[in-house]
């Protein structure tokens, strides 16, 4: 009966379970299966009402959303296994953690339910850049580009209030720990928010970002050890949305995701809930900036949401070292090649992704298991698309700084048309080519 029930579960509603869910449920009940025979016919009924599991509930559309979601909340309170967490505002979906028993009854009950997916982890993406892209000293109407007045959120493990950042921290969110003043615990989101705007005032303006006067925002949707879930990244970036909408005259111009997980096989990409959300940002006006991953060389390991076909998908590039010659640069061989599994073109271009030097945050779980990578007593050395990423943020920050009135796709044509070609390149490892802020602005 047990080996039935749960079989017979997944058979019926195989194509409402997002496949890792699926895969989920069944390590589950093969864990159950190793019990003694004779205890199975008990242990039927306790794995289904007893084992819980964090989800992604996708309806059919918003109004499907805002008439099943009170519904919902109810019938959950009656099981002490289940909670509802959290109701998106600017995709279909809610999380949830339920039981197989509950999850059956939802399906039965809501028919506007499209897809279950597992709340599934997501990672930060890790393994002389700014000279080399040309963002050091970019002269326009006879005034130097800093990103002053651009606003970029990075979505991360959090910021650390490091003295190159200092009065640009302008808001901090935290959807780990809850807490309220600016930290991070990982060391990853502070070294990512340097590249982008770090101004250099502890090294005397060596190691500085793309755009040294653009504000931060910090946004930690990822854990100590560099690890949140879909629910976090999508809060996160759902955050911003609701932000902008409540402060239209200071707003955020820029999203920089240096994180992904491995994309998984839809009809279509926005099916991909992470996707959704990430779109939904960038039709709201805001610029999205991912990280292609660091599965390379091999092909088709574009993460998500770095597999959307709108936003900006950064790949990284070994310069070498060498800020003004390009023959020797490479794709580095990690960086994450397309297609996407829909045949996207990705990435969409590379920006510097190797021995990044960028802000240290003391006492950080990078900083104390990582500690050969100090470069300074303010600074560290890491790799990795997540590195190329905030790079490429910091020159759109230069963008809108010059064209305020830029939308993302203009923004994203200008960037691919300004990128630099030196040799006869593969297009799902070097995407359009090489970004150069000076072409592109």
């Amino acid at each position: 009966m047990f080996d039935y029930s749960v079989i017979q579960f997944i058979q019926t509603y195989a194509h409402q379970l997002d496949k890792p869910l699926q895969i989920e449920i069944l390590n589950l009940y093969k864990r159950f299966k190793r019990a003694p025979e004779f205890l199975q016919h008990r242990l039927g009924p306790l794995f289904m009402h007893t084992v819980k599991l964090s989800v992604i509930v996708e309806f059919e559309d918003m109004e499907c959303q805002k008439q099943s979601v009170q519904q919902l909340q109810h019938s959950l309170t009656t099981n002490a296994h289940c909670q509802f967490k959290n109701q998106f505002s600017s995709v279909p979906c809610c999380s949830v953690d339920v039981t197989l028993a509950a999850l059956a009854d939802l399906f039965k009950s809501h028919s506007t339910v499209r897809k279950v997916h597992l709340n599934r982890q997501v990672q930060a993406l890790l393994d002389h850049a700014i000279p080399s892209v040309q963002a050091d000293h970019v002269v326009r109407n006879n005034n130097q580009l800093t990103g002053q007045g651009i606003t970029i959120a990075v979505i991360d493990t959090g910021v650390y209030p490091h003295s190159d950042l200092e009065g640009r921290i302008v808001h901090f969110v935290d959807f780990i720990n809850r807490r309220s003043a600016p930290y991070d615990d990982n060391g990853h989101g502070t070294h990512c928010a340097g590249a982008a705007a770090g101004n250099g005032a502890a090294s005397g303006g060596t190691y500085k970002g793309a755009a040294p006067k653009a504000n931060i925002i910090g946004v930690k949707a990822l854990d100590r050890l560099g690890a949140g879930s879909l629910e976090t990244v999508m809060q996160g970036v759902e955050w911003c949305i609701e932000y902008n909408r409540n402060h239209p005259n200071n707003p955020i111009h820029v999203i920089s995701l240096s994180l992904g997980s491995p994309p998984q096989r839809f009809k279509e990409e926005n099916a991909d809930p992470m996707v959704q959300v990430v779109e939904r940002a960038w039709q709201s006006g805001i610029v999205v900036c991912a990280a292609a991953g660091n599965s390379g060389p091999r092909d088709r390991t574009i993460t998500s949401p770095g597999i959307s076909n709108e936003i900006i998908t950064v790949g990284a590039l070994d310069d070498r070292n060498t800020q003004h010659t390009r023959q020797d640069d490479v794709a580095a061989d990690f960086s994450s090649r397309g297609p996407t599994p829909y045949g996207e073109t990705k990435p969409d271009l590379l920006a510097p992704g190797v021995n990044i030097i960028s802000l240290r945050a003391p006492n950080s779980y990078l900083d104390r298991s990582q500690s050969s990578r100090r470069v300074h007593p303010s600074y560290f050395s890491l790799s990795g698309t997540s590195m190329a990423t905030p790079i490429c943020a910091g020159i759109v920050a230069l963008m809108l700084e010059h064209h305020p009135h830029l939308a993302p796709n203009e923004v994203k044509e200008k960037l691919k048309n300004g990128t630099v070609q030196w040799k006869d390149i593969n297009s799902n490892l070097y995407g359009s080519g090489y970004i150069n802020a000076e072409n592109s602005i």
